[in-house]
């Protein structure tokens, strides 16, 4: 499972001009599932995006987790994240997992969100979403979980 992340002061997904997701300041994160991907990866990789150090502590260095700051989690499916760019000038993406796979797994990692951590929001699967975001830093992480 991959990810990455953004330090945000706001995020928000728009579908069909609705807001289907928004938080405050937190963290966006945009998924991506590959084939391997099961239970094992979905814990792993919601223990990184609530344990992963992006937020100042009182000395401005990033010591503190999304966990310790109870902000808002905006989960994001993006299959693109899995794209082979090696050669060529067209992504391959033979790494991602079928949009069933993809479905069953970020599902998951929602679910296992919601039951850990307040203020968590998502976008919709397989849809042409428009992300509005104020990147806070720029802070931007890529983050796996194997």
């Amino acid at each position: 499972m991959i990810a990455l992340i953004q330090r945000v002061t706001e995020a928000s997904v728009v579908v069909d001009g609705e807001t289907v997701g928004a938080i405050g300041p937190g963290l966006l994160a945009f998924i991506a599932v590959q084939p391997e991907d099961g239970e094992k990866q979905a814990r792993r990789m919601l223990e990184r995006l609530l344990g992963y150090r992006v937020f100042a502590d009182a000395e401005g260095r990033m010591n503190r987790a999304l966990s310790d700051t109870g902000g808002g989690l905006l989960l994001v499916s993006q299959f693109t994240l899995a794209a082979d760019t090696a050669k060529g000038t067209r992504a391959s993406f033979t790494r991602a997992a079928s949009p069933e796979h993809a479905r069953q797994w970020f599902d998951r990692l929602v679910e296992l969100a919601r039951d850990t951590h307040p203020g968590v929001e998502t976008g919709r699967f397989r849809a042409h979403m428009e992300v509005r975001l104020t990147n806070d830093g720029p802070v931007t992480f890529w983050l796996e979980a194997r």
